[in-house]
Protein backbone atom coordinates (compact mmCIF):
# COMPACT_ATOMS: atom_id res chain seq x y z
CA UNK A 1 0.00 0.00 0.00
CA UNK A 2 1.35 3.56 -0.82
CA UNK A 3 1.12 6.22 1.26
CA UNK A 4 0.44 9.18 -0.39
CA UNK A 5 1.72 12.08 1.65
CA UNK A 6 5.45 11.61 3.56
CA UNK A 7 5.96 14.03 6.19
CA UNK A 8 9.47 14.79 5.96
CA UNK A 9 9.56 17.21 8.84
CA UNK A 10 8.04 15.05 11.63
CA UNK A 11 9.92 11.55 12.68
CA UNK A 12 9.05 7.55 13.00
CA UNK A 13 5.25 6.85 12.02
CA UNK A 14 4.30 10.49 12.21
CA UNK A 15 6.03 10.94 8.88
CA UNK A 16 3.41 8.34 7.09
CA UNK A 17 0.36 8.81 9.47
CA UNK A 18 -1.13 12.02 11.61
CA UNK A 19 0.10 11.70 14.90
CA UNK A 20 -2.97 10.10 16.36
CA UNK A 21 -3.24 6.93 13.40
CA UNK A 22 0.64 6.70 14.84
CA UNK A 23 -0.30 5.89 18.05
CA UNK A 24 -3.27 3.48 17.41
CA UNK A 25 -1.16 1.75 14.83
CA UNK A 26 1.92 1.05 17.31
CA UNK A 27 -0.78 -0.15 19.50
CA UNK A 28 -2.17 -2.39 16.72
CA UNK A 29 1.15 -3.58 15.49
CA UNK A 30 2.28 -4.65 19.55
CA UNK A 31 -1.34 -6.29 20.52
CA UNK A 32 -1.79 -7.99 17.12
CA UNK A 33 -5.97 -8.10 17.44
CA UNK A 34 -7.97 -4.90 19.27
CA UNK A 35 -11.19 -3.83 19.64
CA UNK A 36 -11.52 -0.17 19.81
CA UNK A 37 -12.22 -0.17 23.56
CA UNK A 38 -9.06 -1.49 23.98
CA UNK A 39 -6.78 0.81 22.33
CA UNK A 40 -9.12 3.74 23.71
CA UNK A 41 -8.03 2.22 26.83
CA UNK A 42 -4.18 1.57 26.48
CA UNK A 43 -4.22 5.50 24.61
CA UNK A 44 -2.74 8.04 27.43
CA UNK A 45 -5.67 10.41 26.53
CA UNK A 46 -9.06 11.27 27.14
CA UNK A 47 -10.51 10.44 23.66
CA UNK A 48 -13.70 9.59 23.14
CA UNK A 49 -15.03 6.56 21.40
CA UNK A 50 -16.43 7.71 18.51
CA UNK A 51 -12.74 9.45 17.93
CA UNK A 52 -10.90 6.78 17.97
CA UNK A 53 -13.62 4.38 16.50
CA UNK A 54 -13.07 6.82 13.46
CA UNK A 55 -9.69 6.78 13.11
CA UNK A 56 -9.57 3.10 13.33
CA UNK A 57 -12.64 3.27 10.45
CA UNK A 58 -10.49 5.51 8.21
CA UNK A 59 -7.08 3.39 8.81
CA UNK A 60 -9.35 0.35 7.86
CA UNK A 61 -10.73 2.36 4.62
CA UNK A 62 -6.61 3.60 3.85
CA UNK A 63 -5.52 -0.68 3.89
CA UNK A 64 -3.56 -0.81 7.42
CA UNK A 65 -6.07 -2.34 9.21
CA UNK A 66 -8.40 -5.27 8.63
CA UNK A 67 -11.15 -5.66 10.47
CA UNK A 68 -13.53 -8.62 11.63
CA UNK A 69 -17.16 -8.32 13.31
CA UNK A 70 -18.42 -11.13 15.84
CA UNK A 71 -21.59 -11.99 17.96
CA UNK A 72 -24.82 -9.90 17.71
CA UNK A 73 -26.63 -7.59 19.13
CA UNK A 74 -24.89 -6.47 22.15
CA UNK A 75 -22.40 -9.43 22.20
CA UNK A 76 -21.60 -8.00 18.80
CA UNK A 77 -17.60 -6.94 19.06
CA UNK A 78 -15.24 -5.57 16.39
CA UNK A 79 -12.06 -6.45 16.13
CA UNK A 80 -9.02 -4.95 14.10
CA UNK A 81 -5.33 -6.74 12.85
CA UNK A 82 -2.99 -4.98 10.94
CA UNK A 83 -2.66 -5.56 7.33
CA UNK A 84 1.46 -5.78 8.13
CA UNK A 85 3.87 -6.43 10.62
CA UNK A 86 5.30 -2.81 11.79
CA UNK A 87 8.61 -3.96 9.95
CA UNK A 88 6.65 -5.08 6.56
CA UNK A 89 5.21 -1.50 6.55
CA UNK A 90 8.47 0.02 7.32
CA UNK A 91 10.29 -2.10 4.35
CA UNK A 92 7.72 -1.52 1.75
CA UNK A 93 7.62 2.35 2.63
CA UNK A 94 11.55 2.90 2.33
CA UNK A 95 11.29 0.70 -0.83
CA UNK A 96 8.73 3.00 -2.40
CA UNK A 97 10.54 5.75 -1.28
CA UNK A 98 14.25 4.96 -2.70
CA UNK A 99 12.49 3.77 -5.82
CA UNK A 100 10.95 7.11 -6.78
CA UNK A 101 14.05 9.20 -5.44
CA UNK A 102 16.08 6.70 -7.81
CA UNK A 103 14.05 6.97 -10.68
CA UNK A 104 13.93 10.76 -10.56
CA UNK A 105 17.66 11.62 -9.55
CA UNK A 106 19.90 8.67 -9.46
CA UNK A 107 23.09 9.76 -9.51
CA UNK A 108 22.25 12.65 -7.15
CA UNK A 109 20.34 9.92 -4.51
CA UNK A 110 24.09 7.72 -4.61
CA UNK A 111 25.88 10.69 -3.84
CA UNK A 112 23.77 11.75 -0.83
CA UNK A 113 23.21 8.32 0.33
CA UNK A 114 26.78 7.88 0.17
CA UNK A 115 27.31 11.15 2.75
CA UNK A 116 24.78 10.45 4.29
CA UNK A 117 25.67 6.77 5.39
CA UNK A 118 29.10 8.19 6.09
CA UNK A 119 27.69 10.79 8.50
CA UNK A 120 25.05 8.90 10.32
CA UNK A 121 27.74 5.32 11.31
CA UNK A 122 30.21 3.63 9.72
CA UNK A 123 29.13 0.60 10.24
CA UNK A 124 26.14 1.57 7.76
CA UNK A 125 29.01 2.22 4.89
CA UNK A 126 30.21 -1.37 5.44
CA UNK A 127 27.16 -2.79 5.47
CA UNK A 128 26.39 -0.38 1.89
CA UNK A 129 29.76 -1.99 0.88
CA UNK A 130 28.98 -6.07 1.89
CA UNK A 131 25.88 -5.24 -0.29
CA UNK A 132 27.50 -3.94 -3.43
CA UNK A 133 29.70 -6.51 -3.44
CA UNK A 134 27.05 -9.07 -2.75
CA UNK A 135 25.52 -7.46 -6.18
CA UNK A 136 28.74 -7.70 -8.19
CA UNK A 137 29.06 -11.09 -7.53
CA UNK A 138 26.12 -11.88 -8.81
CA UNK A 139 25.95 -9.99 -11.89
CA UNK A 140 29.35 -12.30 -12.74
Amino acid sequence: MRIQRIKLSEEGMNRFFGSLEARIMDIVWKHEEVTIKDVQSLLDDDLSFNTVMTVMNRLYEKGHLRKSITGKGRARSTCFQPVQTKEQFIQEQTRIVTEGLVQEYGHLIVNQLVDAVKQADPQLMCLLEARLDEWKRGRS
